[in-house]
């Protein structure tokens, strides 16, 4: 009897489109009434008195109801934490505004379009209606409609959408106790090489003391003799004890046969002999004949995210493959070899390298199969690079060369933290719109408007990317890039705390830092499910590359194989700006 009744009245008190328009607005913004809650708990802060006598009064409708109660306990919140408190909430009622307000606008256009383009009025479709003419027809005709629609689109979406990038593992490199390096153990063999001159040994010293480094960090077997080894055999030796290390761990952690892997990419920057790395662990691990290789060279410590982005792409075009389901499986190593690249020269550009590289590399797994979305650790969300090699500055900043002595290192320019920064500022333009929330997108382009053209005299807006990510890997190249990035990007020492006991417990391992540094949030059980992770480091060119994960599960500390796993119980720890030698 109601549902016979409600056409009449709806024509009796909405003869109109535009009156019945104005019905299906007021229904939309109903439909919003969570979002409103929370609007209006500025407003309702100004008027406690009032606020409060309505929140004890009872109404005999429900929606009003539960908005006074929801603006109430937001307001209990708001009077336990004092005055700072006001602009949080203000801010969270900013964000939740502008996320909505598309859909709210979108909707209400589409209705609009909807209701203005309808020819029929609403007595003539009752008219029809109560003639029985669209009491089926409409079913039955909806009903397909919907069906093919849905058809259609679910079609559309499934052939068009990229395949997901699953992370399944990683294992990180850890050397064995005697490749241990302490600092004054360090500073005696420099002394004992007789390749350096006084001036160099005080300035590798003072590199030394500033640089962030512990006692425990680890270099090769032929940087512990003397005078040091630096032949071709000795270059493998660490290579293959590096990265067989890493796979043998990753291996035996994911129980994956190296027959199902299809796609293998290793980044080295500065060892690239033939056959190649690649080739050799083909060979170790008897790899199948068709498996896609790359090796990558002289990419710099960014190379681990450039090697992601290689392994993604093919992934996302290979259908098929090792273990079946329809995907295959990808590794990537990256690691660097310190032993060939040791500098024995005097030049002071090219001593840096020596006090702060030091032994490392990681292996990771990779998978476009849907059925390894359980067992995964995280899904790859972007991958953003920059590269600024075509100004001539950017391009010589971190350059392999030889001294005039002829020895080879790698020199590292003055303007290198300068060059850095406008790399950053390029990479996180484009990686903000992909990651921030649209409320700071909006106060982004506000400031950038009324700088660029009101000429306001006013500070560059700094997104807070704190609301993007829970988690950031910062490359650890030095403690002056974690500096630079803590103030810049205005992080907490928290979110900063990987990366500088990375630096302080293994060094600049190069690209594989990045791995490192997501092991040390493992282990301290800070990843949890849903969690994003940002990481971001530089490398020679000059490139600035930024990964974005998402983990898939929240990681249980005392389940995993860590390079941390010895001795996380110990971090943090308290870095002196000043490392004092006895």
């Amino acid at each position: 009897m109601i549902n016979d009744q409600l056409p009449l009245l709806l024509l009796h008190q909405f003869g109109k489109k535009e009156e019945a328009l104005h019905v299906v607005f007021f229904l939309v913004l109903l439909h919003e009434r969570v979002l409103w809650c929370k609007l209006v708990v500025k407003a309702q802060s100004k008027n406690k008195t009032k606020q409060n006598t309505t929140q004890h009064n009872t109404t005999k409708h429900s929606s009003k109801n539960r908005k006074r109660e929801c603006t109430h306990t937001m307001t209990k919140g708001r009077e336990g934490k004092g005055g700072g408190g006001g602009m949080k909430y203000v801010k969270l009622g900013y964000h939740l505004f502008i996320t909505h307000l598309f859909t709210l606008f979108f909707m209400s256009l589409v209705l609009f379009g909807i209701l203005s383009e309808v020819s029929l009025k609403l007595d003539d479709i009752w008219q029809l209606w109560e003639y029985h003419i669209l009491k089926l027809d409409l079913l039955s005709l909806a009903s397909s409609s919907l069906v093919v629609l849905l058809v259609f689109f679910t079609t559309v979406y499934v052939m068009s959408r990229p395949r997901t990038i699953y992370l399944v593992d990683y294992a990180c490199y850890l050397a064995e106790e005697p490749l241990k390096v302490p600092m004054n153990y360090f500073l005696q063999h420099l002394q004992k090489f007789g390749l350096f001159d006084p001036q160099s040994i005080d300035f590798q010293q003072m590199i030394l003391e500033r640089s962030g480094l512990g006692d425990n960090t680890y270099l090769p077997s032929a940087s512990h003799n003397i005078p040091p080894s630096s032949s071709m055999k000795i270059s493998r030796a660490e290579a293959e004890a590096v990265v067989f290390g890493c796979l043998d761990e990753l291996f035996e952690k994911t129980k994956v046969k190296p027959k199902d892997i299809g796609v293998l990419v290793v980044n080295c920057s500065l060892f690239n002999p033939t056959p190649s790395l690649s080739a050799m662990i083909v060979n170790k691990y008897k790899m199948r004949g068709n498996i896609r290789s790359f090796n990558l060279g002289g990419m710099g410590c960014s190379a681990s995210v450039i090697s992601i982005d290689l392994a993604k792409d093919i992934l996302q075009s290979h259908h098929g493959g090792g273990g079946g389901g329809g995907g295959t499986y990808a590794i990537v190593v990256s690691t660097e070899n310190i032993t060939q690249n040791w500098y024995y020269g005097n030049q002071r550009s090219m001593l840096i390298p020596n006090c702060l590289f030091r032994l490392g590399g990681a292996a990771i797994l990779l998978s476009n199969r849907a059925r390894d979305r359980s067992r995964s650790k995280y899904k790859l969300n972007h991958v953003v690079r920059t590269h600024k090699g075509a100004d001539d500055k950017s391009y010589q900043c971190v350059y392999q060369q030889q001294d005039e002595a002829g020895h080879i290192g790698v020199s590292l320019s003055k303007d290198l933290m300068v060059i850095a920064g406008d790399a950053l500022k390029t990479n996180i333009t484009t990686l903000g719109p992909l990651v921030l929330p649209l409320s700071e997108q909006i106060l982004f382009f506000i400031i950038l408007v009324a700088r660029k053209v009101f000429n306001f005299h006013v500070k560059p807006y700094v997104p807070d990317f704190k609301l993007a990510f829970e988690h950031f890997c910062i490359h650890a190249g030095g403690r002056g890039v974690i500096d630079a990035l803590e103030k810049n990007l205005q992080l907490t020492p928290e979110l900063c705390e990987p990366s500088r006991m990375t630096l302080h417990r293994f060094g600049n391992t190069s690209s594989s830092s990045i791995w490192y540094e997501l092991a040390y949030i493992e282990a301290k059980g800070r990843m949890r499910k849903g969690d994003r992770v940002w990481q971001i480091a530089f490398g020679s060119g000059f490139k600035c590359n930024s990964a974005v994960w998402q983990a898939l599960r929240t990681i249980q500390p005392e389940s995993q194989k860590s390079p941390w796993a010895h001795c996380i119980s110990q971090y943090p720890v308290k870095i002196p700006e000043v490392y004092k030698f006895n």
